[in-house]
This record gives structure tokens, C-alpha cells and sequence, in this order.
């Protein structure tokens, strides 16, 4: 971007280098976690604001998470089809698997990690859910994803929309498959785009919405945002950039090439309440792993994921392959940032509820975008 403040600037700096634009008895203990830069104290402040942690135990969670996300990916490829799911257990700092054989349980606690014995694989869940997806869901019906810890695909429906006509029927035939559950959520969820109001964001027509992450070229963002060949303006209403591509409802992604004058850094901002911080990579977090968001109206904020590969059921039209989680969000935090450690997950779609009452918010995951336009996360 053309402003910098001298924070920002230092590490626009330090960039150019690089390019412009309770665990159970007998089980193995998780691997030591790979060396990692120290958390800053803005981003341990901010879990403990959010997630009611001190400092010690927010960076003691972030160590333990990165082990997770290694020993995930391991005890995926050695449960093979008796894979149901994993989840990141806060409270004993370990990562769960479950699986559907009791044979595979000994080689996966090998690995590191805690087991559970399920009924249904993660691939049936998967699959039971792809059939919810074809059916047309009511405004009362929030949306539907898979739960590897109740090991079931769970309607989230509206509290005070559940005993409608419309709801219930929706709700009988999703429970048509038996590997179904039924949740109540207090809001309908809704997206985060909002009017043309100060701050430092994106402009197209009279929305704003927020940066997500810079990838060579551009940066990605929500695609409900702006629809491919929309100009976009940046924080000083200067041209930026145009969409190249954008899909909303269905997805909620896009990516937009940006200028001459204008430049990428694999940064995401801090609003002063953290320094601004470093984009590593990309790998997915577990579900129960602390997360943090950045946006042009809430600025940084943190929680945790609640769930992945949930449809979301907007009034404009079904999301799907969203990412849950406990963080909130507001108007024109469409589109930011959100990082678990220094690893991209995703761009925030919506949600309901506010930072004042609380709430929660979807998120589109980054690998999925990245995929789909072939492109390439700059990274630090």
C-alpha cells in the first residue's frame, strides 16, 4: 500500500529483500515443535483478551498447536479409510484423532496423538453432507457442517425460526441420512461488506471490505466484495486495482491484481494492538485451535475454529467449504485476514453477532483460492 506508518515501513523495509509487490495412559508424547520466531507480546495480550489466556499459556498453546498441525497431517495418512476427523483438545494441549477400526488406534497414538472410536469415517461424514448440499435450505436454516467430534453432519438452524414449517422439513430430511444432528444458533448469518466510511481498506463502488492476504500480483479477498472487472480504490480513494476474478454465492473468494504504485509484502496488519505480522505459509490449523482475524473495522481480533467444511446459508445464496469460528466481526471486515500463528487460513466471509455482544464468523479458506486462480501466497 502507498501509506506506511513507521512501523510498517520498517518492515516494508526489512521485505524489499525479498521482492516488491489430559492425555491418555501410555500415550506417546507430541514432538517437540520446530524453532519458531517468540509471539509478540501485542499477540499474546490479544489471545488473553480473547481467549481469557496469560502469556505463558497463550504461547504454550501456540507451540502445542504447531506440533498438531504436523501430527495431523501423519495420523491422516496412517488411519488411511478409518479416518474420522481430528480436533485440537485446548485442555490437554494435544491433538484428537478419531478413527473407525480399533486396529489403527496403537500406530496413531504412535504418532502423537490421542484417539477416539467412531461410527462413521470422515469420508462418510463428507459425503452425507455433499447430499445436504444439493437441497434448498430456508432462511431459518444458518447452515450444515461435519463434526469430528460428535462424528455427525450438524444443522445449525436459528432459535427462533426452528419450530417453522420450512425449518422442520428441511431439518426431517437432512436427519433422512441418520448420520445427522441438530444445533441451535442465535442469528442467521450475514456478510461483512459495508458502506464507504474512513479507515484503511478497500473500496469498489460503495462497499468496503478489507485486504485479506498479498499473493504475487495482488491480494485476495471476499468475493461478495466486488464481481470480476470491478475497479477498486484504495484507503486514499487512488486506483488499485481490478477484480480479475470473484464468486459469491457458491464460494467466497476473489482476487484482485493491483497497480503500478502499489505493492504486495507478505504482512498483515496489527492496528496497533500487535505488531504487524509475518505470513509463513499456509497450513491448515486443526479445528479447536486458537485463531486470529485483522480487519479495516474490528482491526485484531481472536477465538477459536468451531468447525470446517460447513455450508453457510446467506440470503443471498449457499457458501460452501467454510471454515467456523468463535472470532468476531463487523461491517467492512469482509475480505481480512485470518492467521492462526503465522499461517494464512483464510478471508472473512460473515457471520452474526458483533465485538460488542460477541458472536461468530465463517471464513473461506486460502489454499481453496489459491488453488482456483493459481496463484502463489507471498510469504516471509
Amino acid at each position: 500500500m502507498k501509506r506506511t506508518t513507521p512501523l510498517r515501513a520498517a518492515i516494508a523495509a526489512v521485505l524489499l529483500t525479498v521482492g516488491l509487490g489430559a492425555a491418555q495412559a501410555g500415550a506417546a508424547p507430541l514432538p517437540e515443535p520446530a524453532a519458531a520466531p517468540s509471539a509478540s507480546a501485542g499477540l499474546l495480550d490479544a489471545m488473553s483478551r480473547d481467549l481469557g489466556l496469560t502469556a505463558a499459556e497463550a504461547e504454550e498453546r501456540l507451540s502445542a498447536e504447531k506440533a498438531a498441525v504436523e501430527v495431523e497431517k501423519a495420523a491422516r495418512r496412517s488411519a488411511g479409510g478409518a479416518y474420522g476427523g481430528s480436533w485440537f483438545d485446548a485442555a490437554t494441549g494435544r491433538l484428537v484423532v478419531a478413527v473407525t477400526d480399533r486396529t489403527e488406534e496403537a500406530e496413531v497414538r504412535a504418532l502423537g496423538a490421542d484417539t477416539r472410536l467412531v461410527r462413521h469415517s470422515a469420508a462418510a461424514l463428507d459425503r452425507a453432507k455433499a447430499r445436504l448440499d444439493t437441497l434448498n435450505a430456508p432462511a431459518g436454516v444458518a447452515g450444515w457442517h461435519v463434526d469430528p467430534r460428535s462424528n455427525s453432519v450438524v444443522v445449525d438452524v436459528v432459535r427462533s425460526e426452528r419450530q417453522t414449517p420450512a425449518v422442520r422439513s428441511f431439518v426431517d430430511r437432512a436427519r433422512a441420512d441418520g448420520a445427522v444432528t441438530v444445533a441451535e444458533t442465535a442469528q442467521a448469518p450475514r456478510t461483512y461488506a459495508a458502506g464507504t466510511v474512513g479507515g484503511d481498506p478497500y473500496y469498489t463502488g460503495n462497499v468496503r471490505c478489507s485486504i485479506g492476504f498479498s499473493v504475487y500480483g495482488g491480494f485476495v479477498t471476499a468475493g461478495h466484495c466486488g464481481r470480476a472487472g470491478a475497479a477498486v480504490r484504495g484507503w486514499d480513494g487512488s486506483a488499485m486495482g481490478t477484480f480479475q476474478g470473484s464468486s459469491f454465492p457458491g464460494d467466497d473468494y476473489a482476487y484482485v491484481s493491483i497497480h503500478s504504485g502499489w505493492w504486495t509484502v507478505p504482512v498483515v496488519l496489527g492496528w496497533g494492538t500487535i505488531p504487524d505480522q509475518l505470513v509463513r505459509g499456509s497450513a491448515e490449523a486443526p479445528v479447536g485451535s486458537s485463531i486470529c482475524r485483522s480487519g479495516s473495522t474490528t482491526h485484531w481480533r481472536c477465538g477459536t475454529v468451531l468447525a470446517k467444511n460447513e455450508t453457510v446459508n446467506y440470503s443471498q445464496g449457499a457458501v460452501y467449504q467454510m471454515t467456523k469460528t468463535s472470532v468476531c466481526a463487523e461491517g467492512g471486515d469482509s475480505g481480512g485476514s485470518f492467521l492462526s500463528g503465522d499461517q494464512a487460513q483464510g478471508v472473512t466471509s460473515g457471520g452474526w453477532g458483533n465485538c460488542s455482544s460477541g458472536g461468530e464468523t465463517w471464513f473461506q479458506p486460502i489454499n481453496e483460492i489459491l488453488g482456483r486462480y493459481g496463484l502463489r501466497l507471498h510469504t516471509a
